[in-house]
């Protein structure tokens, strides 16, 4: 499987995260939805299983420019906008 053939993702679906776990949680979910290994990513995206493993697992260190290329991988972006208020 290239790169090329990875599905985009879904425009209508948005997570509003705060949190490296929330990043882990919302990048194994997709590679999850569209049947793919932490192997298939890391070939695909020449990064090692392990920076996969700790991403997903929300280690706060990883780098960002390899989680923005696995995001993009999996047809995820990075949004930034001002917050929106919490609800209590």
């Amino acid at each position: 499987m290239s790169s090329e053939n990875l599905p985009l993702g879904n425009a209508a679906t948005e997570l509003v995260v705060r949190s490296a776990a929330e990043v882990g949680d919302a990048v194994r979910s997709q590679r999850k939805r569209l049947a793919l290994t932490q192997a298939d990513i890391a070939g695909l995206g020449g990064i090692g299983n392990r920076f996969l493993v700790e991403l997903e697992n929300g280690k706060p260190t990883v780098q960002l420019q390899k989680v923005l290329d696995v995001m993009d991988l999996l047809g995820l972006e990075l949004v930034l906008r001002p917050r929106t208020p919490r609800l209590p």
